[in-house]
């Protein structure tokens, strides 16, 4: 739930401070004083994109923050979205502090609790947190593919539209294949000659994966032999060769140190120090010997070693590769020969595994079919009912979901999805673009929305102006919907619509004030008298009568009679 908002220099906002409580709250005023600012500066926190036009002219930077209050139960989406993210705040669990600044040459920046996220972690938490519906989802709605996407996210059927998706893109890149292989042909007998030869002459080179490495390496030890062996006889004379070398001066030194020890302990301490060195010098004497002692010097090594090493460095200038990559260009020429030789093997074999994957598509799209069709009917039956208290008692809602296996392979699956609507008994329901009004469709999006969002259980939902094009008693009838969501969700509605308005548990008035040449937003909490002048104001104008207050008294005591 939405628990406090504060806005700095965001468009004609300057600064505001909101508290938000539960049940369904209310913005109204004049147009243009900011209400769906208010709503922008939550679609911002929610990872909208932003733009450096929206910051408050002559200000460095808009700056928002909101902290929201998550649902008791540990495993709620926002919790586990968090704790992935090692985002959850430890000393206070239940609450999570959004903020977004955008700066005027157009960086922006996102925290959750304090740390830096992108835009697109916001929106994932977002996503958790807010639902915004606002004024343009109406006829969006009328899209065929926004019907498809709001039936799917209804069902849930994301799980199943991957399968679909993963299956149509392998089709899809076996057709590709199927595409190039039927362009290409039957391969050139020139060229297969060709590459029938090269092969022969690597496979003859018999270049094994790891012996040019160990060529070069031999190469290096044998060209260097002479070196080897003088300046490791002279390192071996240095270390043992007379009285003069090191092991020698390390075995008197070993032999006067261990007579003074006798004489003063402070000797004592370098007798084993002494002694391993000494140890580990006659460890590198046996080693340097053995090492002599194996020397290979024969030179008809390293002869051969040069002509091997020629012959691959000759082979990889007339392949116009490099040496290290000779094994790869042979595996590449050996495939590219057994695909023109068996040109119609592979092309059968390729129509083979589309027939499977073509099974596994319509397996995968056959059961989303049948998700779509159950879950059309679970909406279209706690839909209809919300449709028909909203002033039209005849209206019949249902969702047409038409299979069509013919159909090219989609992402999507082979279903189209028609929302279809009546509003006059005696007339069969027709596609909803053919038939609703703006105002019948404003209510069919609010019922679609409600009761998707009961089963997706989002603590709060903000609605944009969703009673546009309404009045009245049908305005009564949205404004009772939205209290009696608010009763189980934190509601948030922008509205003209006095009828709408009394129904809130708390109303908050927008409006604006000229100041030094510059624009103001304002947000006033109202209480009750301050609430009855505000509705009289939505029926009946500037001017505030008696007979308007009388009638937004009247308002506010049916509501409050009947909560």
């Amino acid at each position: 739930m939405l628990k406090s908002l504060s806005i700095q220099n965001l468009a004609i906002i300057d600064s505001v401070a909101l508290e938000f409580g539960p049940g369904l709250t209310v913005l109204t005023g004049e147009t243009g004083a900011g209400k769906s600012i208010l709503i922008d500066a939550l679609g911002l926190l929610a990872g909208a994109r932003a733009d450096s036009r929206m910051v408050r002219d002559g200000a460095e930077k808009a700056d928002i923050t909101a902290t929201f209050e998550l649902p008791p139960e540990d495993d709620s989406a926002a919790s586990q979205w968090l704790k992935a993210q090692a985002l959850l705040d430890e000393d206070d669990p239940g609450l999570v502090v959004l903020r977004r600044v955008i700066f005027n040459e157009g960086r922006t920046r996102a925290f959750v609790n304090a740390q830096p996220v992108n835009a697109s972690a916001l929106r994932e938490l977002g996503d958790c947190l807010i639902e915004i519906y606002g004024q343009s989802e109406s006829q969006t709605l009328l899209r065929g593919d926004v019907q498809r996407q709001t039936l799917d996210d209804f069902g849930q059927h994301g799980a199943a539209l991957d399968k679909v998706a993963s299956a149509a893109q392998a089709l899809h890149d076996t057709d590709a294949q199927i595409a190039a292989f039927s362009a290409q042909g039957q391969g050139d007998p020139a060229r297969l000659d060709f590459l029938q030869f090269q092969i022969q002459e690597l496979e003859a080179l018999a270049l094994q994966a790891d012996e040019l490495p160990r060529l070069e390496s031999e190469h290096r030890r044998l060209a260097n032999a002479g070196r080897l062996l003088e300046d490791g006889t002279q390192a071996l004379n240095s270390l043992a060769g007379d009285d003069a070398a090191a092991d020698a001066a390390v075995g008197r030194a070993q032999q006067l140190i261990a007579a003074l020890a006798e004489l003063d302990p402070a000797f004592a301490e370098l007798v084993p120090t002494l002694e391993s060195a000494r140890t580990q010098l006659q460890d590198v004497i046996h080693a340097l010997r053995d090492a002599l002692d194996r020397l290979d010097l024969d030179p008809g090594e390293l002869e051969r070693a040069e002509r091997r090493m020629s012959a691959i460095h000759d082979t990889a200038r007339k392949h116009r590769v490099r040496p290290e990559a000779l094994g790869t260009h042979l595996d590449a020429l050996r495939e590219e020969l057994d695909r023109n030789q068996n040109h119609e093997q592979r092309l059968l074999a390729l129509h083979g595994q589309r027939a499977a994957q073509m099974e596994r598509y319509r397996t995968a799209a056959t059961a989303l079919s049948k998700a779509r069709d159950k879950a059309a009917k679970q909406l279209a039956e706690g839909a209809t009912p919300i449709v028909q208290g909203l002033g039209m008692a005849n209206a019949r809602f249902q969702i047409a979901v038409t299979a069509d296996p013919r159909e090219p392979v989609r992402s999507s699956g082979f279903d189209d999805v028609s929302f279809e609507f009546s509003a006059n008994p005696g007339q069969s329901p027709r596609p909803l673009n053919k038939v609703a009004s703006g105002g019948e469709l404003s209510r069919v999006s609010l019922a679609l929305q409600v009761v998707a969002t009961q089963l997706r259980g989002m603590a709060t939902m903000v609605f944009d102006e969703i009673d546009a094009g309404i009045s009245g008693g049908v305005a009564e009838r949205v404004g009772q919907e939205l209290r009696s969501l608010g009763a189980h969700r934190q509601v948030l509605c922008v509205t003209h619509q006095a009828q709408v308005a009394a129904q809130a548990h708390h109303h908050l008035s927008i409006h604006k004030e000229i100041s030094g040449g510059k624009t103001y937003t304002r947000v006033t909490p109202l209480d009750r008298e301050a609430r009855i002048d505000a509705l009289a104001r939505l029926q009946g104008g500037q001017k505030i009568t008696a007979s308007a207050r009388a009638l937004a008294a009247d308002l506010l005591d049916q509501v409050e009679g009947g909560a």
